[in-house]
């Protein structure tokens, strides 16, 4: 299990340039926010991708008035790690309705990633009521699963 510091990569400044470590363990739109959609045209089964940090912080404030579990997926469009793993965060989506699936581009939201003390990519926040309860690190299906079968509930 080693890991690719991304050092020679210049996005002008992005999260490349910060120490972000990608892993590499062989595992396996403007308005402010885009919907994932899994093809379903229901609001279930979806990732909500944010590109304004005012309009994720609203709705973070507003995600702490409910108990339902929110999955924070910090990515980079460079990340392969992370590109691994976007399937399976819409399946889960499909999957576990019930949760709400939020996807961040550290580059886009660098502010947002800073604050959550994100390093390495691909990392998952599990968050209930404005409070992080789980934290996954790296390309693992699996145990991105079994984190939200023992939060969701």
């Amino acid at each position: 299990m080693g890991a690719n510091i991304s050092n020679g990569y210049d996005f002008g400044g992005s999260a490349m340039n910060k120490g972000l470590v990608v892993p590499s363990d062989g595992s396996s739109a403007n308005n402010g926010r885009v919907i994932v959609s899994n093809g379903s045209s229901s609001n279930t089964g979806r990732v909500i991708s944010f590109h304004s940090s005012s309009k994720w912080k609203i709705h973070f404030e507003a995600s702490k008035l409910t108990s339902n579990l929110m999955v924070i997926d910090f990515t980079a469009s460079w990340c392969g790690p992370c590109r691994y793993m976007e399937p399976a965060m819409n399946e889960f989506a499909a999957m576990y309705t019930d949760v709400e699936f939020i996807k961040i581009d550290v580059d886009e939201l660098e502010d947002v990633a800073q604050e959550f003390g994100v390093l390495v990519l691909p990392t998952f926040m599990l968050i209930k009521k404005g409070k992080e309860v789980d934290k996954l690190v790296g390309a693992n299906k699996e145990g991105l699963r079994k984190k939200i079968e023992k939060h969701r509930a």
